[in-house]
C-alpha cells in the first residue's frame, strides 16, 4: 500500500439483502485453505531472504517474485505474460495470467502489487493480497470453474512508488480492450496482524458500477459473519488507473499504520489504540506479521465474489 488510506465513517452491512449474502454463485465459491495462502507467503519471504531482504522494483527478489508466481499459474494451464516497464532507471514487470474460456468481451479482473518497499519483504504489504490472488486462481483450476465471463489476473511491479506498474498495463490497452473489462477487483494488505475489515467506497468518485462491487464484496464478509467499514481509497492504490479508464473497481483492505479505535477493537477484536499493522514498510513486514484469521477471511471473499461476479 502506497499511501496512507482514510477511513471512511463504519458501515455496518445490514443494509444487504439475504438473496445477495446467500447467492447461489457465491455458495459454490470453494473455501480457500489459509494454509495454501500461508505457504505462499512463506516462499515470500524465502526469495526476500535470498535476496536483500526485499522483493522491491529493480531488485532481484522482485523478478524472483515474478518468477515463481508464473510457475505456478502456468503449470495449472493459465496463459501467463510478463509486461516490462521502465521507471527509476530500473526495469519492472508485471505478470498478467489469463484462464481458458469465458466471453473475451466481458473480462473480470483481479489484482494487487508484489513488490515490497525496499525496507523489507512486503508479507502483509502485499505478499497477503499476491499470495490470495494467486490461491484463488489455483483453486479455479482445481474446482474446474468455467465461468461465462473471461477471468484475468494481475500482479504488479512499483506501486510502491508509485502505481507505476498497472498504469503502465493500462496505459498499454487499447481504447476497445479497455471497455471489454467489465470489473477490476483490487487487494492490498489482506492480513495485517491488528485487522480491521475495510471495503473500498464504490461511491467515493469511482465509477458507475462501482458501489454494486463494493455491495458484493460486503456480501461476501456478511456471508462469513463478518462487518465491516467502508474506506475512501481515491487514487491510492493500483486500482487507480483502472478508475481513470471508467472501469469500475472494488476491493479489500485490513489497514495500515492508521490507529484501530476502541469501538473498532469491540467490533473486530484486537488492540485499541495500536496500528493496525505496526510493520507496515519496516523490515519486520515477515511472515511473523499476518493474521491468519483476517487472511483466510479475504481469501474466502475475494473467492465468493469472483464466482459470483464472473458466473
Amino acid at each position: 500500500m502506497r499511501i496512507l488510506i482514510a477511513l471512511a465513517a463504519a458501515l455496518m452491512v445490514t443494509g444487504t439483502t439475504a438473496a445477495q449474502a446467500a447467492a447461489p454463485a457465491a455458495m459454490a465459491a470453494p473455501n480457500i485453505d489459509v494454509a495454501n495462502v500461508r505457504a505462499h507467503l512463506t516462499q515470500f519471504q524465502s526469495i526476500a531472504s535470498a535476496n536483500g531482504g526485499n522483493r522491491a522494483h529493480g531488485r532481484p527478489g522482485y523478478l524472483a517474485s515474478v518468477n515463481w508466481v508464473k510457475s505456478k499459474l502456468d503449470a495449472a494451464g493459465f496463459t501467463t505474460r510478463v509486461q516490462s516497464f521502465t521507471y527509476g532507471g530500473a526495469t519492472g514487470y508485471n505478470l498478467i495470467a489469463d484462464y481458458p474460456g469465458g466471453d473475451a468481451n466481458n473480462v473480470i479482473m483481479l489484482g494487487g502489487h508484489l513488490d515490497s518497499v525496499t525496507a523489507g519483504p512486503g508479507i502483509n504489504d502485499n505478499g497477503t493480497g499476491s499470495a490470495s490472488l494467486l490461491e484463488v486462481a489455483l483453486q479455479m483450476k482445481a474446482t474446474n470453474f468455467q465461468p461465462t465471463k473471461h477471468v484475468r489476473f494481475g500482479w504488479w511491479g512499483a506501486e510502491e512508488l508509485g502505481l507505476r506498474g498497472s498504469t503502465a498495463y493500462v496505459n498499454s490497452l487499447s481504447t476497445t480492450d479497455k471497455s471489454r473489462i467489465k470489473a477490476y477487483l483490487n487487494f492490498d494488505m489482506t492480513g495485517s496482524p491488528n485487522p480491521g475489515y475495510f471495503v473500498y467506497d464504490g461511491a467515493d468518485g469511482q465509477p458507475s458500477g462501482s458501489v454494486a462491487l463494493q455491495q458484493r464484496l460486503q456480501a461476501g464478509f456478511t456471508a462469513i459473519g463478518v462487518q465491516t467499514e467502508l474506506t475512501r481509497v481515491g487514487g491510492r492504490s493500483d486500482h487507480a488507473a483502472f478508475a481513470r479508464a471508467n472501469i469500475p473497481t472494488g476491493g479489500t483492505f485490513t489497514g495500515a499504520e492508521q490507529t484501530k479505535t476502541a469501538a473498532q477493537a469491540r467490533k473486530w477484536g484486537g488492540t485499541a489504540g495500536q496500528a493496525f499493522d505496526r510493520c507496515y514498510h519496516r523490515s519486520c513486514d515477515t511472515t511473523s506479521n499476518i493474521n491468519a484469521t483476517a487472511l483466510d477471511r479475504n481469501a474466502d471473499v475475494i473467492a465468493s465474489t469472483l464466482w459470483a461476479v464472473a458466473a
